[in-house]
């Protein structure tokens, strides 16, 4: 249980970096901001959290990315979507978990896990930025809050005004337009918190209503949009102690689990007759001279054929 594994979740507005090791316990997490997808920014997320684990590169057993930007990720063996590392992730932090709601910087995913922690369905909203971090940010700028302080401030508020936009763009119409008329600021953000919960309630209603619930991302971070949703689903949501690295902290226990495949096919009886590259040996013919025993898809060549 000595390994050391790497998970890199570079998102759209943060990137996210896990290190774990064998046992899949973290052993350091890094979140940076970014304006956009950046690979300055995955690096920086990736050199902070190896520096904190008191690790290099060069003493990691595999590396998986995810996120907007997985493939700008030096160095990762595979790559994975969001969705499976997500659940992945929350699985293991919050064991039983049936439903995922994640919220992100542009985008929003629900996602049905089944009891053995793998993705049964999910739906995705990746082309309106209604409901997401950006949604509330637009909130947080039009009634001049600080993001950290607009969930505190919803709570104190009622959440009986009409909200009829969810598009970011016309939402902040709406609320300059709700000052003007001198609502008050904690009504206004309560209303568009519950407005919210709603918009989200129909992405659920796409996979189906499950418990126990789970919010991760930036969001779930935030008081009034964890207690709307619930409200709005009548039903418990909990948030993961650190609900921005579920993703990055999937894909390095994938990592984690590749590297454990390796390893039992290693192990098996006769590999360096059946699989001589797998021990670094060459097969009759062929000269491997620098090669590492993996094919150009970062995958142990043992000469099984892959699965279509």
């Amino acid at each position: 249980m000595t390994g050391r594994y790497l998970g890199v979740d570079l998102g759209s507005t943060t990137a996210k970096a896990v290190v774990v090791d064998g046992a899949g316990e973290i052993l350091s997490s890094s979140v940076v901001t970014m304006g956009a997808v950046s690979r300055a920014g995955m690096q920086r997320a990736v050199d902070q959290a190896l520096r904190e684990a008191g690790l290099t590169e060069s003493d990691l057993h595999g590396t998986v990315s995810t996120g907007y930007g997985r493939r700008l990720v030096p160095g990762a063996g595979r790559t994975y979507t969001e969705i499976t590392c997500h659940a992945r992730g929350t699985a293991e932090m919050v064991p039983g978990v049936r439903l995922v709601i994640d919220v992100g910087g542009q985008d929003s995913k629900a996602i049905t896990v089944g009891p053995d922690g793998l993705v049964q369905d999910f739906a995705m909203n990746d082309r309106c930025a209604s409901g997401t971090g950006r949604f509330y940010e637009v909130l947080a700028r039009a009634v001049d809050v600080p993001i950290e302080g607009l969930g505190e401030l919803a709570l104190r508020g009622s959440d009986d005004l009409e909200v009829s936009s969810m598009c970011a763009t016309f939402a902040e119409t709406e609320i300059v337009s709700m000052l003007a008329e001198d609502q008050d600021v904690a009504d206004i953000a309560s209303s568009v918190h519950r407005a919210i919960a709603a918009r989200t309630l129909a992405l659920v209603a796409q996979v189906g209503r499950h418990t126990p619930v789970v919010l991760t991302g930036g969001v779930a971070r935030n008081p009034a949009a964890v207690h709307f949703l619930s409200r709005a689903l009548d039903a418990v949501v909990t948030v993961p102690a650190h609900p921005q690295i579920t993703g990055a902290f999937g894909a390095a226990l994938l990592a984690r689990d590749a590297d454990r495949k390796r390893q039992v096919a290693l192990d098996v009886p006769g590999a360096d007759e059946m699989f001589p590259r797998a021990r670094g040996h060459a097969p009759a013919g062929r000269d491997c001279a620098g090669c590492d025993g993996t094919n150009e898809s970062g995958t142990l060549d043992l000469g099984i054929p892959a699965r279509r």
